[in-house]
């Protein structure tokens, strides 16, 4: 009777599943709609499983897709819904039954026959909004006004403040770059913006929740456009979410100009200067909520501009700079402040000596935060055994924030030339993993090769083996402050000094099913390590489509990702929004596989090598893409494109 109860509420469910789309609908209102058929679908699949809870949790997240998608619906969208509300209303009671309780679900009202406007195409975003121009009062939602003082309020403490999951908000610019995950505002875009889905869902902010009118205030800025009117995008919003209004321009001093080494140059920024100030000035003009003398040296872009006082460095003249004279007494009160100890004398000198050589930035970006940059150019400079006892105490932090209290009982570990593993498995899962990602890595170097006389990885790879779904999902939510999608099991990261692969593995996966599942995320690591500013999607693209080529043929996931792969090509209306990460993860990872399968294929494979190999030999990811495919990344993307556009859809089964 039990079996024959779930097999007809997964009937219920999965009864007509592709929604009907109408042509009149906007790419994105069809994309949100799919979606949360998808869910719902989802949802009759775990089910069935007797998963009950994580059948509520697919129900929950699709009530909540509908209620955003909703409050911008016509008749249109509403048609093509009406499938998915009688299925969520009669699952919500089945799963009551399970003793599984989901938000309270009423079929919404039909939108008035008043057709609303359809959304025109978005205008290209600049990346930079010009400083200096605040949007009259009457252009809806401040930023300056209404949205900062709300970020302020319920993120300040682990994102201004601090820095929490790589993801700052201490300024519009940071808000608007996202962590390095991706962007997590899209203009107009409720449904893809993470920045609400995450407030929605209350998975953020820890411990405290956003009141409602707060919360239709942010939701309200991202549908206007998400437009800035503070006074400058690098400003922190401290400096001006507390005033109550926006605040008015100042007229701003002459910015000193980033300047790039010579070459020449004895004293190297990112190794030698950047680690000193984020040691000794920290709490006070870096990661602080209030800083002192409105200095802030969170980047290096915020370091030149100054304080209070003007600038602090003057290029060439490391003497008479007021950021050595406060470090040596000799303008006003010592630095740093509060009690804590005066830098060595040597160690003044060697920022006097970098601003006398012409304070040169020799890090990815003047927007990168100094944090970062000092502990880049560590890794880069490191041995490989550095990095590796970097990575394993990096790891002992990981696995102690992000592994249940149970999970962190039964812990285990293994090690090999490559990888270092540490999971709640059994020792003999464990070994079964360590053999089948060295399987796994011997396939990849058909694609990335290691250097001569190098290991693939420096430092090792880090892979956290969890037999469970829910601590896969509960150790991505503690260590990277995120929720991951519903179907994923295992997925990688690198931030140029760690490189670690979470995964599931369950007492039925089997030594071949692993490494089939880690040739993905080992591949896009073995590629993202290899030079400095290689773009995810990449990485993410090769790592895809090399578990296409080498893997299992029969995988389903595989024939998923072929699947969605034309609805994601439908739905960019411009290369931009995928080359500068303004498409949402599950989107930009498509396509990212459908130019990876591009260019591994037979008639690109010789312009992918020699790709490979300039980036070996320390060429920029730009310059080294636009030698070997005899273009830029956007040019082939544009082509790419319009290729897939001319094909005829084809459904793998």
């Amino acid at each position: 009777m039990l079996m024959f109860k779930r097999l007809c509420v997964f009937a219920i469910l999965l009864a007509g599943f592709a929604a009907p789309l109408h042509a009149d609908m906007t790419p994105r209102e069809r994309l949100a709609v799919r979606r949360i058929a998808d869910k719902v679908s989802a949802a009759g699949g775990s089910y069935q499983a007797g998963k009950f809870e994580q059948c509520g949790e697919e129900v929950t997240a699709a009530i909540s897709m509908i209620e955003t998608l909703m409050e911008t619906a016509d008749r249109d969208v509403y048609e093509a819904l009406t499938p998915s509300f009688g299925r969520i209303i009669r699952a919500s009671a089945l799963l009551e039954l399970e003793g599984v309780r989901v938000p309270p679900f009423a079929r919404p009202a039909m939108p008035s026959a008043q057709p609303m406007p359809k959304p025109m195409p978005e205008p290209e975003p600049e990346p930079k909004p010009e400083p200096g121009t605040p949007a009259p009062d009457d252009q809806g939602v401040s930023f300056a006004r209404d949205v900062a003082p709300i970020l302020v309020q319920h993120c300040g403490k682990c994102h201004i403040n601090g820095s929490k999951g790589n993801f700052s908000l201490a300024s519009f610019a940071q808000l608007m770059k996202g962590p390095p995950e991706g962007v997590v505002v899209f203009a107009g875009d409720l449904i893809g913006s993470r920045l609400i889905e995450t407030i929605e869902t209350g998975d953020m902010p820890r411990g405290g929740k956003v009141p409602a009118d707060q919360f239709k205030t942010l939701k309200d800025w991202v549908l206007q456009g998400a437009k800035f009117d503070g006074p400058s995008p690098q400003t922190p919003l401290v400096a001006y979410a507390n005033a109550g209004a926006a605040a008015t321009p100042a007229a701003e001093p002459t910015k000193l100009q980033t300047m790039r080494p010579t070459g020449k140059e004895t004293v190297s920024f990112a190794l030698d200067v950047a680690p000193l100030l984020v040691a000794n000035c920290n709490g006070c003009h870096i990661d602080a909520m209030q800083v002192r003398g409105g200095l802030r040296m969170d980047t290096f872009a915020q370091l030149l501009s100054g304080g209070d006082s003007g600038a602090i460095i003057t290029p060439g003249k490391g003497d008479e700079s007021l950021l050595v004279q406060k470090l040596r007494g000799q303008a006003g009160d010592i630095m740093p402040a509060g009690g804590r100890p005066k830098l060595a004398d040597e160690e003044i000198q060697l920022i006097s000596t970098w601003i006398t050589e012409g304070a040169a930035m020799d890090g990815n970006s003047e927007d990168q935060p100094l944090r970062t940059m000092a502990g880049l150019a560590w890794a880069r400079n490191a041995s490989h055994e550095e990095l590796m006892e970097r990575r394993e105490q990096l790891a002992a932090d990981k696995w102690k924030l992000g592994a249940t209290p149970a999970a962190q009982q039964s812990t285990s570990k293994a090690a090999s030339e490559n990888f270092f593993i540490v999971g709640s498995a059994s020792p003999e899962t464990l070994e079964m993993v360590q053999q089948s990602a060295e399987a796994a890595l011997e396939k990849i170097q058909t694609i990335v090769k290691a250097e001569p006389g190098q290991p693939m990885f420096k430092g090792r790879v880090t892979l956290y083996v969890l037999p469970k779904r829910y601590e896969y999902s509960e150790f991505s939510k503690m260590v990277e402050r995120r929720s991951v999608p519903s179907d994923w099991n295992e997925h990688w990261q690198y931030d140029g000094i760690d490189a670690y692969v979470p995964l599931v593995v369950t007492a039925r996966d089997t030594e071949d099913l692993i490494e089939s599942r880690l040739l993905a995320p080992l591949t896009s690591l073995a590629i993202s390590t290899r030079s400095v500013g290689v773009p995810r999607w990449f990485a993410e693209g090769i790592g895809r489509a090399t578990t296409a080529k080498l893997g299992d043929r029969d995988n389903p996931q595989v024939a998923d990702w072929h699947n969605q792969l034309p609805d994601a090509v439908a739905s960019l209306s411009k290369s931009d929004e995928f080359l500068k990460g303004r498409l949402t993860p599950e989107r930009a990872d498509l396509l990212s596989f459908g130019l990876g399968m591009q260019m591994l294929d037979r008639g690109s494979r010789r312009q992918f090598d020699q790709l490979m190999k300039s980036l070996s030999e320390g060429l920029a990811f730009d310059q080294a893409f636009e030698k070997a495919f005899r273009g830029p990344p956007q040019a082939y993307v544009d082509a790419w494109l319009k290729y897939q556009a001319s094909k005829p859809v084809k459904r793998r089964r």
